[in-house]
């Protein structure tokens, strides 16, 4: 490998114009961490907020990214021999260290998952924390064959996936989004129903409310999805697209006796113990059983534009780098 790499940093917190490609040395391996040449990247919107400054603790300048996937270069673990294809998702990548967007990434050994595919990178990348959180969402709120499922934000990149991996389970599905537009993808990946969601009261289809509630706006939609879920109902929060806060939360008020508020953090899904879901995920994708649902897929110097995609709101599904290891 050269000494040098080609990597997106954050030079200071702002709009997409202080993200820079920049030439950097390549990470140094010490004790405990492997080098990874990144062959891709998906990008999500909390790096959105991590450029914008709201991420508490984050120093600039730094290498944005939450995952990646790609080979190892360089390994320290036995258990990671060089060559192998791993992933990596979240454990404070991209924030209190260097993350996925670059040529190379050094990272904790614990947090690499070792994965075996023959998916196209881009697709890989588009995996990940994706359906890691899709389908820990789904398994904390555990709906069964049969079951009615509302997914709150569906056209995110963890919405689809949700939505292809409730459809693959014999769930039927209803998902909303705000733009019209975005109707066919959220058909194309399982939902059998479509909502349009204009800020206010919503209906679904079913009189007596879905089953379960997968929510990925978050605090602005909470109370709201308390009111839909039918009375005994679940609802999970795992997204924030609407912030990280509830305002003025009242939990008795809030929470209809005998329905059950819950959350699932893609954290969660990190490391080694990620790495068997990350795989039957993969499976499932090779299988034509679950969708990538990627949106575009970019390069390292498309990346600012990238951001400026997702936050005009124009992506349905994910935005992937790719492209990046030499």
């Amino acid at each position: 490998m050269t000494t040098t790499m080609r990597a997106v940093v954050c030079v200071r917190a702002g709009g997409p114009e202080v993200l820079r490609t920049q030439d950097r040395p390549v990470p140094a391996v010490r004790p405990g961490w492997s080098l990874v040449r990144v062959m891709g990247a998906g990008l999500n919107r909390s790096e959105l907020r991590t450029r914008q400054g709201h991420s508490p603790g984050v120093r600039f300048p730094r290498i944005l990214g939450i995952e990646c996937v790609g080979v190892v270069a360089a390994s320290t673990d036995p258990g990671l021999p060089e060559g192998a294809t791993v992933a990596a998702v979240m454990g404070e990548m991209g924030r209190a260290f260097d993350g996925g967007y670059a040529e190379c990434a050094l990272l904790p050994n614990e947090l690499l998952m070792p994965v075996t595919t023959t998916l196209p990178w881009p697709v890989l990348a588009a995996l990940p924390e994706t359906y890691l959180t899709a389908r820990g969402a789904l398994d904390t709120l555990g709906p069964r064959p049969g079951e009615r499922l509302l997914i709150r934000g569906g056209t995110s990149s963890v919405g689809l996936a949700a939505a292809s991996i409730a459809h693959g389970d014999g769930v039927e599905v209803a998902a909303t989004t705000r733009r019209a537009g975005k109707a066919a993808a959220l058909r194309a990946a399982g939902a059998a129903h479509v909502l349009l969601d204009g800020g206010g009261p919503l209906s679904t289809p079913w009189p007596e409310g879905p089953d379960h509630v997968l929510d990925l706006v978050g605090a602005s939609t909470v109370a709201g999805s308390l009111r839909l879920v039918r009375r005994g109902g679940t609802v999970c929060v795992a997204g924030s697209l609407s912030g990280w806060l509830v305002p003025a939360f009242e939990p008795i008020a809030m929470i209809p006796s005998g329905t059950r508020l819950t959350a699932f953090h893609s954290d969660d899904a990190k490391g080694r113990p990620g790495a068997a879901v990350l795989q039957r995920v993969i499976d499932n994708v090779e299988a034509g059983v679950y969708r990538a649902n990627i949106d575009r897929v970019v390069t390292l110097d498309e990346v600012a534009d990238a951001h400026r995609y997702m936050e005009d709101d124009r992506a349905a599904g994910k935005v992937v780098m790719t492209g990046t290891g030499r």
